[in-house]
């Protein structure tokens, strides 16, 4: 079972954080530090999978983007490090030609509990020069997530499938 994905930054800022077990605000800060200070500091050469206490993480870096998968014991590591990759293609598939992922809110972190009001972007800037920066929501992104792994569970993993609400909501607002 999935415990919680994170995206953070080669700084080890945690940009992007959803728990599908509940944790304690208090302890998601010492928590999200230790895992990123456990996997930002591992060598490119090592291995992606680390245990750490109750959880195996799994990592992979895009960019100077980490994304950090918790689960428990019972769950097979290479699924979940191709749930990840699958994770990317399709916000690359859905945003066009994305290589480097930054996701900020005003240069706070963020987590899946803001409110409404909060105005959420993510930022992605591809390889090619002639690409301009892609500004959007980051509820999008959070739509992805949940089609993609619900209570902690990997429910769907074809892209067209895990776009198909975001394709509705796009005509909607057109």
């Amino acid at each position: 079972m999935i415990k919680f994905v994170l995206m953070v930054n080669r700084q080890g800022q945690t940009r992007l954080s959803r728990y599908f077990q509940p944790v304690e605000l208090s302890r998601r800060a010492a928590l999200e530090a230790d895992v990123v200070r456990c996997c930002l500091s591992r060598k490119k050469d090592q291995c992606s999978f680390v245990e750490y206490k109750d959880y195996k993480l799994v990592y992979r870096q895009y960019a100077a983007l980490y994304i950090v998968v918790g689960v428990t014991d019972s769950e097979n590591e290479l699924s979940v490090y191709e749930l990840v990759h699958n994770f990317v293609e399709v916000l690359d598939k859905y945003f066009s030609r994305v290589s480097e992922l930054d996701v900020s809110f005003n240069n706070r972190p963020i987590t899946a509990s803001l409110s409404e009001h909060d105005f959420l972007f993510v930022t992605f800037v591809s390889l090619t020069p002639h690409c301009l920066q892609i500004m959007f929501n980051l509820d999008r992104v959070h739509i992805i997530l949940d089609e993609m792994i619900q209570n902690g569970h990997v429910v769907e993993t074809n892209r067209s499938r895990v776009l198909a609400p975001l394709t509705a909501l796009d005509k909607m607002v057109d």
